[in-house]
């Protein structure tokens, strides 16, 4: 029989364990260093613990669109919702989706519920309007009043034919551009344009724009106008109301989305849904940068290129158009051309980012999804923080039942299990953290309760892994090869029972919706954590151990005693006779 190499190790052996408690004490304290240079050392709290209200909206397709819920259209959706929930004032609030149909929205404490649901559950509505009047975002002087009311359109008349006469001349009034000119693209097809967004750095030049002609409601329109402050929060939110309240037919005063530029509309020319697609993409062929490329349904293309044919031909300062959603001017572009084919270029010093973002809010235009708020939460801060508590006591008590059990039963070895315990409560701890600033996890409840479930789950590995030794140990062995033996087989065990852990979590986290997936997400962290905690921990530091007296000698109160335990002698002499004098009765 060949004599086993020196050097080999056991199955399960492992010749530095050292350094791999090394490694993992590193992760340690990288995880807790990078948590506290993040400037955030405690978990984000969800709206039940916090306060605060939830919604949880589900999308249905729009008549003669089966399927439209898509995961382009839902993140879409998420974008426009959270834009939505910001105009409230509203900061810490989470928008996203879960499953495949569902958007959970979440606004901390101190918001109006009926005002959020309001926003979060109206279908968005998209509108190109042609720009009448544009004028810096601040409050501007009143218009002359007219002599008599007979005479108001013939007076708005002359003043659009002074402000034509006097352009270019300084104004008391200077209108701001945000800016665009459409140009046929030579290297495009037919039918396509470019209009550029760029952003007028400097003052611009006083606009002569015609005036709104809707009888008497034009004269309070303009004092609408003049009066409004898109430079607070205030006056865009009341002039997104009233957009928003406002016929299609009827001209609307609005602000663009920055608060940089309040502008005078008319009625709508092209709707939302008119758009079939717009998308972001790179010009490489006149390295003009990022451009949002749009295309219109056979209606829209011809309504499109009506309006730009008719924007073409005003002059400069009176050919834009505003594209407006919830009451504000996402982009005012300017024309310079008509643009016909159901196709148009908007392009400018757009950023990848930027133009992504326009792209998602043409397409909104045409989203064909409209949602339904089915839950609604609201929760106050002093039952969240009730709850919280209760949580954690039950985590505590729970722990504590742990503890004396494993001192109880396994005496020393109980240090080593709760040396395990603190490693994942600290990684645990750490990721989640982490992973509020990263992602925007929230602790719920019941991710509060996957916690405490996981706590008996990590038990649970280090209790196979011991009895395995203490089978070894029966068995007659020592220490040292007992703990090098009993791991593959504690190992597989772990795994499988880990493995069955996680695919629960993971079904659980796919199926449901709403705070049930807090639970789901906890539970599944928690035990890919157990892995990593027992291989790179438990098991290097239970051969140390093996190594020292207390534990080798099989102390009384280190647990692995082999009279308590019931060893029985060695095996290996008892067996090795038979065969002795087998042999030697053949010779």
């Amino acid at each position: 029989m060949a004599a086993p190499k020196k050097g080999r190790r056991s199955p399960g052996g492992q010749g530095r364990p050292g350094r791999v408690l090394a490694f993992i004490l590193i992760a340690m304290v990288g995880l807790v260093g990078g948590m506290f240079a993040s400037g955030q050392t405690t978990p984000r709290l969800g709206i039940d613990l916090a306060g605060g209200t939830s919604f949880t909206l589900q999308a249905k397709n729009q008549p003669g669109k089966p399927n439209a819920i898509t995961t382009t259209n839902m993140n879409t959706a998420v974008g426009i919702i959270e834009r939505r929930v910001n105009g409230l004032g509203v900061t810490e609030s989470e928008v996203q989706t879960q499953g495949k149909n569902h958007i959970i929205v979440n606004i901390p404490k101190g918001t109006d519920a009926k005002q959020a649901r309001e926003q979060v559950g109206t279908t968005a509505q998209l509108a190109f309007r042609p720009v009448l009047l544009a004028a810096p975002s601040g409050k501007t002087p009143e218009p002359t009043p007219s002599a008599s009311s007979g005479d108001k359109s013939k007076d708005k008349g002359d003043k659009g034919k002074a402000d034509k006469d006097n352009k270019g001349k300084p104004s008391g009034t200077p209108t701001a551009s945000s800016g665009s000119s459409a140009t046929p693209s030579g290297k495009q097809t037919q039918g396509r344009a470019v209009t550029e967004a760029l952003k007028a750095p400097q003052a611009p030049k006083p606009t002569p724009t015609p005036t709104p002609s809707q009888g008497a409601a034009a004269g309070d329109l303009q004092k609408q106008f003049a009066a409004l402050d898109c430079t607070t929060e205030q006056g865009r939110s009341l002039a997104a109301k009233k957009a928003d309240a406002a016929k299609a037919t009827e001209d609307v005063v609005v602000c663009d989305k920055d608060g940089e530029e309040k502008l005078l509309l008319a009625p709508v020319s092209v709707e939302g849904v008119d758009v079939t697609e717009a998308k972001a993409s790179l010009d490489t062929q006149r390295a003009t940068g990022w451009q949002v490329d749009l295309k219109f349904n056979s209606s829209g293309a011809k309504k499109f290129a009506d309006v730009t044919g008719k924007l073409a031909a005003k002059p400069e300062g009176q050919n834009r158009f505003a594209i407006v959603m919830d009451g504000q001017s996402v982009s005012a572009p300017r024309v310079t051309s008509a643009i016909p084919g159901g196709t148009a270029m908007i392009s400018g010093n757009f950023t990848q980012s930027s133009a992504e973002d326009l792209a998602n809010i043409l397409s909104y235009g045409a989203l064909p999804l409209s949602f339904d708020i089915v839950t609604e939460t609201t929760v106050s801060a002093a039952l969240g923080g009730e709850q919280l508590r209760a949580g954690l006591i039950a985590g505590a008590i729970g722990l504590a039942l742990v503890i004396i059990y494993l001192v109880a039963y396994y005496r020393g070895l109980a240090l080593v299990a709760l040396a395990s315990l603190a490693c994942s409560a600290v990684l645990t701890y750490t990721i989640m953290v982490l992973l509020g600033k990263a992602i925007g996890f929230a602790l719920n409840l019941p991710a509060v309760c996957g916690a405490i479930v996981a706590i008996g789950i990590t038990a649970d590995s280090f209790i196979v892994y011991f009895e395995r030794i203490r089978d070894e140990i029966r068995e007659g062995r020592t220490l040292r090869p007992s703990v090098e033996r009993a791991w593959p087989r504690a190992r597989r065990t772990i795994l499988v029972s880990d493995f069955v852990s996680f695919l629960a979590a993971a079904v659980l986290f796919i199926v449901t919706v709403g705070k049930v997936q807090g639970f789901a997400f906890t539970l599944g962290l928690t035990t890919l954590l157990d892995v990593v905690v027992v291989f790179l921990f438990t098991k290097p530091l239970m051969t140390l151990l093996a190594r020292r007296p207390f534990f080798a000698n099989g102390h009384p109160w280190s647990g692995l005693d082999p009279k308590r335990l019931g060893a029985r002698p060695p095996l290996r002499a008892s067996r090795r006779r038979p065969s002795a004098s087998a042999d030697s009765k053949e010779a």
